[in-house]
């Protein structure tokens, strides 16, 4: 293949099917499921139940660290319809880096943990050459009975598409964090510290447990890198299906409205972790729509899986259409690498 230079973010699908895909060691037979595009939680044989286990690191932001590495892995486990239950931490710390600032990450790791009921069982920490910030990669780790097991290709034509929360919930923190002082220039302070507050609700697990208990749910993925609409993207191309989502039907907290606007932004191309997508059966729908809501987490239906010949995209308010057969950029990227 022709060399090419990588840009910031996630690697391009082709990329990994040339690059990474076709180098994965040696075959296993208990491996239900291995690398793949749209899957971010990789599945084993144990027999009557299955391990589910995946890796995440957090790179976009500094000040809540600790508190996103637990709870952005632990959101690809509980879209299997599991609960995290084990994880490893690695901790590559920069030269210079004073014990404060660490003992600021391992606290959140712990508080994070605790809330989740996740033990924290081992890793790795050193101070690294040729970084500047902390960088932390987390392994999560969930076991299930074999029928219970949720995947991102489960989804059906007639499904309809359910998103909890909102856009952008993860970059809105991100960027009301990292970029607190120059946002207060832009908008009122007090629309900043609110968002900051934001990291509060980038968890999925309950949820997704909470959708899986309804019942109906075939598939479920989280809004990360390229938020809400690379997570409908994502459960298109797993399952082989297109995807039609409504702009209008999708919450934007006013927070995130006005930190997008001030950036220059698309909230539904922004990180996104807090929220769940979830594909699931029309008879089930409000039946998951109303158990949600009962435990104070918003939700509403978004859309609908239809035939991949119909295509994937997300209509505008304006009768555009937002486009989902290329992969989405990050907006994160593209404000904060000026800052990193």
């Amino acid at each position: 293949m022709t060399r090419q230079t990588l840009s910031v973010g996630k690697l391009e699908p082709d990329l990994l099917k040339q690059l990474v895909f076709t180098c994965l060691g040696a075959a296993n037979s208990r491996v239900i499921l291995g690398p793949k595009i749209g899957e971010d939680a990789s599945v084993i044989d144990f027999k009557d139940k299955v391990l589910v286990v995946h890796s995440d690191p957090v790179t976009g932001a500094v000040e809540n660290i600790g508190w996103l590495a637990v709870n952005i892995v632990a959101n690809d486990i509980a879209t299997r319809g599991v609960k995290p239950l084990w994880m490893l931490i690695v901790l590559l710390l920069p030269r210079n880096m004073d014990s404060a600032k660490l003992k600021h990450i391992t606290q959140q790791i712990d508080k994070a943990a605790k809330e989740l009921g996740i033990a924290v069982v081992g890793g790795h920490s050193e101070v690294t050459l040729g970084i500047k910030r902390p960088i932390i990669v987390a392994t999560a780790m969930g076991e299930t009975k074999k029928e219970k097991l949720v995947q991102s290709s489960g989804a059906k034509v007639g499904d309809q598409v359910i998103l909890s929360k909102g856009a952008a919930i993860e970059g809105t923190a991100i960027l009301a964090s990292e970029l607190a002082e120059s946002l207060q220039r832009k908008i009122n302070s007090r629309v900043v510290k609110d968002a900051q507050k934001f990291i509060k609700e980038t968890s999925v697990v309950e949820d997704a447990l909470t959708a899986v208990k309804v019942g109906g749910v075939h598939a479920m993925h989280d809004a990360t890198e390229g938020g809400v609409a690379a997570g409908l993207q994502e459960i298109a191309w797993a399952s082989n299906v297109g995807i039609i989502a409504y702009e209008e039907k999708i919450q934007v907290y006013e927070e995130t409205k006005l930190i997008c606007q001030a950036l220059k932004i698309d909230p539904l191309k922004t990180i996104g972790s807090g929220a769940l997508i979830v594909s699931a059966s029309p008879e089930k729908t409000r039946e998951i729509v109303d158990a949600l809501r009962e435990k104070g987490i918003g939700a509403s239906v978004v859309g609908e899986i239809v035939d991949k010949s119909r295509g994937s995209y997300v209509l505008r308010k304006d009768g555009t259409k937002l486009d989902l057969s290329e992969p989405v950029k990050e907006e994160l990227w593209r404000v904060l690498g000026k800052k990193f």
